[in-house]
């Protein structure tokens, strides 16, 4: 789950994820950042909260840590699609359902903007080819009210099993050199 990052100065930084699916979105995203800047165009990131008129007095982490309980949050499943088996992950439909259930929200509407406000700010990941397109642009909102697109809890040990996502051929290497700074990713 390593991928390498070489900067102009022909330094090559190493970046290890915790599983496929996290080290695809990683370079999937420095992919992005990476085509903006080169095409001129300024590569910030923007608040979701601004951007939809989040109002202040929604948390959007003490949302995420409601929608984790154990016995009153949305219940991780084991879902099948495409011969492909997602661990540790929900529907999108689950998540409107929740927090409509749970007053969070007072209609599908409002939780389909909630919804991608939690996935914009990285507290939801899109599972599978149906959510990932929509988290990419391809659909009208980033996330979607659908029992067939699937998404997980950046810590819940989320995993496919019986296919690959990458889309690169990753390269075997030997890696040399010393650890110059250890840590872990943080999408944010």
């Amino acid at each position: 789950f390593v991928f390498k990052l070489t900067v102009a100065k022909q330094q090559d930084h190493f970046f290890q994820a915790a599983y496929l699916e996290e080290r695809d979105a990683w370079v999937r995203d420095i992919k992005k950042a990476i085509h903006r800047i080169d095409g001129g165009q300024r590569f910030a990131r923007k608040s979701t909260r601004k951007s939809i008129r989040l109002p202040e007095t929604i948390n959007l982490s003490a949302l995420y840590l409601s929608m984790k309980d154990p016995e009153k949050g949305i219940k991780e499943l084991k879902l099948e699609k495409d011969k492909r088996v997602f661990n540790h992950c929900f529907t999108g439909t689950c998540v409107i359902d929740w927090l409509v259930s749970s007053s969070s929200v007072r209609n599908r509407k409002e939780g389909l903007l909630l919804a991608s406000s939690l996935l914009s700010e990285g507290y939801l990941q899109p599972a599978g080819d149906t959510s990932k397109a929509a988290a990419e642009g391809l659909s009208d909102t980033p996330f979607l009210d659908l029992s067939d697109a699937y998404y997980y809890f950046p810590d819940s040990g989320f995993f496919c099993e019986g296919y690959s996502s990458d889309d690169d051929v990753v390269l075997k290497e030997e890696f040399r050199g010393t650890i110059v700074k250890q840590g872990c990713l943080l999408k944010q």
